[in-house]
């Protein structure tokens, strides 16, 4: 799994975007959230996840926040 911090949150669309640890700027839609709310999520909390293929490039799926379980 790859992991990073939320970069920035767009609350009245449902989605944001991952600073991921290899550099990368990764989509994430708050339906793929596993183990949080979307709505308890902020800038710069941790997050891990993997990577696939989007339409517009990499996407997080399977998204835990790391330290609650």
């Amino acid at each position: 799994m790859a992991k990073g911090k939320i970069k920035r949150l767009m609350r009245e669309r449902g989605f944001g975007f991952i600073a991921a640890e290899d550099g990368r700027e990764i989509f994430f839609h708050q339906s793929e959230l596993q183990n949080t709310s979307f709505n308890a999520l902020k800038e710069e909390d941790e997050l891990e996840f993997d990577v696939a293929k989007g339409d517009k490039g990499p996407k997080a799926e399977n998204i835990k926040k790391i330290g609650q379980e």
